[in-house]
């Protein structure tokens, strides 16, 4: 069975997770320190052959009237860039308040700043990938 990707791209750093075989829930898999965009494919694309990826899900941080901004514009080039590299289906999910949201998780979890910087956009890639998942199973029943 395939999986769903979900990424949170940053500036520095792109939070992967994936879905389970049945896209039920998603698990964080790494936080990848951006180089150039040539390593990023490398690593997004080994993840890619690991787990089977089938679409892949791009966090699309829209402002908070739900424009989109210059960081949006940042995602969608990076995201055009993946999807003529990989030939694979890529759709965006509104990530707003994904970040904050994670940071909440893990402060209630009483995780360390430190480690928070070192999983926080992994934690945003699984909220990113669990609303699309869960967007999904309401619509199509």
């Amino acid at each position: 069975m395939k999986r769903l990707m979900g990424l949170d791209v940053g500036d520095r750093t792109i939070g992967v997770a994936v879905s389970d075989p049945l896209m039920i829930t998603a698990q964080g898999v790494k936080t990848i320190r951006r180089k150039n965009y040539n390593k990023d494919l490398e690593e997004i694309k080994s993840i890619i052959n690991l787990y089977e990826v089938s679409k892949i899900i791009v966090g699309l941080p829209k402002r908070l009237d739900g424009t989109i901004g210059i960081q949006s514009e940042k995602v969608m080039k990076f995201a055009d860039r993946l999807k003529l590299d990989l030939d694979l289906p890529i759709e965006y999910q509104d990530e707003r308040f994904t970040t904050s949201l994670s940071e909440k998780i893990l402060i209630n979890a009483d995780v360390k700043r430190k480690k928070r910087k070192m999983v926080i956009d992994k934690l945003a890639a699984v909220q990113i990938l669990t609303t699309y998942i869960d967007k999904n199973r309401r619509e199509n029943g």
